[in-house]
């Protein structure tokens, strides 16, 4: 017959096993990492996603990915972080919505123990421990450059934004804006319109050529607006006679950039800035040091280059990590 205590420690043995187990790997396991886009629809995200899974397989991590639907709803993204610290991940990955809005719930995760890296896009505050992202505003200025040397320095030219609080486009129409005003030629008659998704810049693009018939030039500040102004020209008959530049690559930009109907498209390396971004929280998670600031490269791919290694890769991000998820 068992001595009492003896029993008791059998007892409590498969107790603390389920204790030991419910912490969604904060105790035992693989550390688990949420990665949290603005939207999971585009290259671009796709491209973050296969990025985080290299670095996850990497550093034997495990992550779990998911983003808001439609792309850019702030609210969404914001009870997706609320719901991954409950839910007891280690660390968090975040490409911020809105500047503002995801300050608070970040600062509330950290001070819940789960560390935040943000990328992409900045985040107001200093509650996470990391950020990483493509220089933005570097990033407009190529674009507004390359449109003012298209239209040899004179013409007008429509500036079709994002959305109010996204950080990066932000940005990017400021540099882009920046860019365009060293050229005393150019006039932008439009720089007040924002579009969000695909479909709302796509008509928000047919409303600007209608208003607009003899704008020159336009710049986009992201994969979704260039798309829907790209579409917008196709059917209106004038896709490849306005001078376009925009931002990211997907399957219809590169075509677009290959028939001529765009004239640069300023690059990011998605691939690499969510590898930094999930190598940064497992280093915090382990106590190791955190470079706070980490820039990503940039590259402006034209019809003229779109066919260099490094531009190709670029523009065409190897996904194949992903097939079978």
């Amino acid at each position: 017959m068992l001595h009492p205590s003896r029993r008791a420690v059998l007892l409590l043995a498969p107790l603390c096993l389920l204790l030991s187990c419910g912490e969604s790997g904060k105790q035992s396991g693989a550390l688990r990492i949420a990665v949290i886009p603005k939207g999971t629809q585009h290259v671009f995200w796709n491209a973050i996603h296969a990025g985080a899974e290299q670095a996850a397989k990497e550093l034997g991590v495990e992550i779990l990915w998911k983003g808001p639907a439609p792309e850019g709803d702030r609210q969404a993204q914001i009870h997706l972080l609320q719901n991954f610290v409950t839910s007891g991940v280690n660390g968090i990955v975040l490409a911020p919505i809105d500047e503002q809005a995801l300050a608070r719930p970040v600062a509330d995760a950290a001070q819940n123990g789960v560390p935040v890296v943000v990328i992409d896009s900045s985040l107001q505050g200093d509650a996470h421990v990391a950020f990483v992202a493509t220089d933005n505003r570097k990033g407009g200025e190529l674009a507004g450059k390359k449109l003012g040397e298209e239209l040899g320095g004179k013409g007008k030219v429509i500036v079709l934004r994002f959305q109010q609080g996204s950080a990066s486009t932000t940005l990017r129409e400021e540099g882009a804006l920046s860019a365009l005003a060293a050229f005393p030629g150019i006039e932008v008659v439009s720089k007040d319109q924002y579009a969000g998704d695909e479909q709302k810049a796509k008509a928000a693009a047919a409303a600007l050529l209608l208003a607009h018939p003899d704008a020159t030039g336009v710049f986009c500040p992201n994969e979704s607006t260039t798309h829907g102004f790209l579409v917008a020209l196709q059917q209106s008959g004038k896709a490849g006679t306005m001078k376009f530049t925009g931002f990211d690559a997907s399957e219809a930009l590169v075509k677009g950039l290959e028939q001529g109907q765009i004239h640069g498209l300023v690059l990011q390396d998605p691939v690499t800035m969510a590898a930094q971004g999930v190598r940064a929280c497992v280093a915090a998670l382990r106590k190791q040091p955190v470079e706070k600031l980490q820039t990503t490269e940039l590259a402006l791919a034209t019809p003229q280059n779109c066919k260099e290694p490094r531009i190709a890769s670029l523009l065409q991000p190897d996904l194949s990590i992903l097939k079978g998820q």
